[in-house]
């Protein structure tokens, strides 16, 4: 393992273009983590990384808001595109267009204008691209760079809708129905346009095989700082629960409403005193007033994730779509929590259930996993033990960088 993390080192540097629908500080929500570890770890071996992030108006942010410890990884170059969410606009492309509007809302003149003074400008050896949505912009790249292009493909975009479908009633079914289809050939129209692919999951790559892809691709899963993940049980309160994530994410907010509806009344009602603590950045208004239930904590957006995460004992995540990695699933299973969640959940994690990780697929299950890792402390602390150990041994940062580092050096020239 050694030779090829360190090998980097001892040759010529690869220099790098990551680029981005976002800017991936701060780094709380799992497209941020994903992209910026991975900036992280290229850096950390020595490798030049200049990164070029849309600055959208959602997520707006200067340069000098991002910490030096983070600007020190790469050249950050950030690029105002304004990718407006409005429900006009949206009507519009529902009525006139058939891509999807996920995917407009990207497409811009500006960034276009700015990417291509950065590629005649620059030389790289690799180009990557972090997500669907700046995949339009292959065509550029190849008429201005020699690079090799990659498609990072964080998760299966058109999964994500067509999942939320099926939870969804009434025209909202309707409009992500259609949505799913055009994302569907939105990805499908985009397939093979790249060089190499990088899935984060295999199952992931499993399925883009299916839908036709060609190119040589190579799992690189989203790796952790086990110098940034310590576990620390000194301000443990326990028995407590705790969902953490994004709750302006359309799955995050459907599952902990599930959860509440289903799984809450019989657990309050068999634990009057316990309570569930939910942290997440942009609740919507009317997200955070389904959560005036007794013993619901909503505490929004929270200063230390970690410290956060380590005060409290069993993490809910109930997902019933999305797709992709769950960050926050790896991130709580290295600070040692026991986790009770779906399959969809731990998709592209290859955990136990019972063994690192415990796997409900309905309101029953839950209630009874919970019941036991609260009853059952022996569990509880063997499920913590195995959580740390399998994390560290199968996400290190440093280890999934040197590796894609290595596919990368076989493809190149």
């Amino acid at each position: 393992m050694i030779s090829w993390i360190l090998a980097p080192l001892l040759t010529e540097e690869m220099k790098i273009l990551q680029i981005t629908n976002k800017v991936p500080y701060p780094v709380k929500d799992g497209g941020a983590i994903a992209c910026i570890n991975l900036t992280r770890g290229f850096s950390f071996l020595g490798h030049k990384v200049m990164l070029v992030a849309m600055n959208t108006l959602k997520h707006h942010i200067t340069l000098r808001e991002i910490p030096e410890s983070i600007r020190e990884l790469a050249d950050f170059r950030l690029v105002d595109v304004p990718a407006r969410i409005s429900p006009f606009s949206a009507l519009l492309n529902l009525l006139f267009s058939r891509k999807p509007y996920n995917a407009v809302r990207f497409i811009s003149v500006t960034f276009e204008r700015e990417l291509k003074k950065i590629l005649q400008a620059n030389e790289f050896d690799i180009i990557q691209l972090e997500g669907l949505y700046v995949c339009p912009y292959i065509p550029l790249i190849r008429k201005y760079s020699k690079a090799k292009v990659v498609y990072r493909a964080h998760n299966i975009e058109h999964e994500i809708w067509a999942r939320t479908a099926v939870m969804a009633k009434g025209p909202e079914k309707w409009y992500m129905k259609i949505l799913s289809n055009r994302i569907k050939q939105f990805e499908l129209e985009l397939l093979n346009k790249y060089d190499l692919l990088v899935p984060i999951t295999e199952r992931d790559g499993a399925l883009l095989d299916k839908l036709g892809n060609t190119k040589p691709r190579h799992v690189s899963q989203t790796g952790i700082d086990s110098s940034m993940l310590v576990p620390n049980s000194k301000n443990l309160v326990h028995p407590t629960l705790f969902h953490i994530g994004s709750l302006e994410w359309a799955p995050n907010q459907e599952g902990l409403l599930w959860f509440l509806d289903e799984c809450w009344p019989a657990i309050h009602k068999k634990y009057p005193g316990l309570q569930f603590f939910i942290a997440g950045r942009n609740a919507p208004d009317w997200f955070q007033k389904k959560l005036n239930l007794p013993n619901v904590v909503f505490l929004g957006e929270i200063q230390d994730a970690y410290e956060f995460i380590n005060s409290k004992s069993i993490m809910v995540v109930p997902l019933h779509s999305g797709s992709g990695m769950r960050i926050k699933i790896i991130e709580g299973m290295a600070l040692g929590k026991p986790i009770v969640t779906t399959a969809i959940g731990t998709e592209g994690i290859s955990t136990t259930s019972g063994h690192n990780i415990v796997i409900a697929e309905n309101a029953k299950g839950f209630v009874d996993s919970i019941s036991e890792l609260i009853e059952n402390r022996e569990l509880f602390d063997k499920i913590s033990r195995n959580a740390i150990e399998y994390i560290h041994e199968k996400f290190d940062n440093l280890s999934s960088a040197g590796a894609l580092i290595e596919f990368y050096k076989k493809h190149i020239g």
